[in-house]
């Protein structure tokens, strides 16, 4: 299948979603930090306003309720240096080798959110100023030859408590991320987004180090879930720019679909199998396309914090549909019963090798 076929470019007037933080806060460990004041002067340029805190602690995030310090903290940028502790860093299989965090927080407002329950207090969005320090960090972890889903090097997840795109025209962090891990040897970058302005990362010289990757679901998921983000065809249609060749006006990228959280709504075979037949049109020329497929869960302490966020929510957190699956430190989380999984597990297997018979599904959860 070659690119020319394929016409699923957003049209000439398309502009791509971009989040607007209400206000943004900056510590002072973080306005003495170069790329500290270039975020300043990013966000100065936008003609947001801009706090100044007198100390390194983060004020006026909490509002009466639950809902009101949500839609608060959501509103919200902070720009802080990431503490001495983020500079150890943790392994994430299966997804990467090592994870790192260029922010933490999300501007997205998704009813299933992963951060519920995993970030303390209020879900502020906190950007990292003291990037080259964290980038300066990493070959620390670097091991060539034996690494995870790159054979060649270590990966290094930069999305496990973000959105890094999302956040870009704020920051410019991705961008400088890009380039860093384009002139490593042994490293390889990856990260996802629900998010479609992709215009500042394609000409950067990546060299191949870095794979894009764009989270999708089924329609009804995404429709009824997925608030404050682009739809799937507008994700897709981006995923589609990275991909394509530079000589085709792409940035030549090895990209990814990470498929989450799925999810066996009504017909869900038949609204999946369109998600899978918009991801070949969009994408089925790519050469290396990888795919990651995670199933819903959710743990006590999540499904608190969720329903606290979204008192109305739709989604299904009914502990009686689940089966309870302990981790090694005895934690709980529900996952779909086992035949239901196979069941799920079964089909996208087929569907994607048949779709995509070059692609490689790196994990099933």
């Amino acid at each position: 299948m070659t690119s020319e076929l394929l016409e699923v470019t957003p049209p000439p007037d398309f502009k791509p979603r971009l989040w607007t933080p209400q206000r943004v806060q900056f510590t002072p460990a973080a306005l003495e930090s170069p790329w500290g004041r270039q975020i300043y002067q990013r966000v100065e340029a936008l003609g947001i306003p801009i706090e100044e805190l007198t100390q390194n602690r983060l004020t006026g995030l909490r509002g009466g309720d639950a809902r009101e310090t949500y839609n608060r903290a959501k509103r919200t940028l902070a720009v802080v240096n990431a503490a001495p502790g983020a500079l150890k860093l943790q392994p994430i299989p299966p997804s990467a080798d090592w994870q790192f965090h260029l922010a933490e927080g999300c501007p997205a407002h998704c009813q299933y959110c992963y951060l519920a329950g995993s970030l303390a207090g209020p879900p502020v969005i906190r950007v990292f100023a003291n990037l080259p320090e964290i980038l300066d960090n990493l070959p620390r972890y670097e091991t060539p030859g034996a690494g995870r889903n790159e054979a060649a090097g270590t990966t290094f997840e930069a999305s496990c408590y973000t959105d890094p795109l999302s956040l870009e025209h704020l920051t410019g962090s991705l961008v400088e991320t890009i380039r860093w891990f384009g002139t490593r040897e042994h490293a390889y970058l990856r990260y996802t987004t629900k998010f479609d302005a992709v215009e500042p990362l394609l000409d950067l010289p990546h060299n191949g180090h870095t794979r894009c990757r764009a989270s999708v679901n089924a329609d009804p998921v995404a429709r009824k879930l997925e608030g404050g983000v682009p739809p799937v065809a507008a994700r897709l249609s981006a995923l589609r720019r990275l991909a394509l060749p530079r000589n085709e006006g792409g940035g030549g990228y090895p990209i990814g679909l990470v498929i989450a959280p799925i999810m066996p709504v009504d017909d869900w075979e038949a609204h999946y199998g369109r998600l899978l037949d918009d991801a070949q049109a969009a994408v089925g020329f790519a050469e290396d396309v990888t795919f990651e497929l995670i199933t819903h869960r959710f743990t006590p302490g999540s499904k608190d914090v969720l329903l606290s966020w979204y008192p109305k929510t739709s989604l299904e957190m009914t502990e009686e549909m689940r089966v309870e699956k302990r981790n090694k430190f005895g934690g709980v989380k529900y996952v779909y019963p086992p035949e239901m999984m196979k069941s799920l597990k079964r089909f996208f297997q087929a569907e994607i090798t048949r779709r995509f018979p070059s692609g490689r599904i790196l994990y099933w959860t």
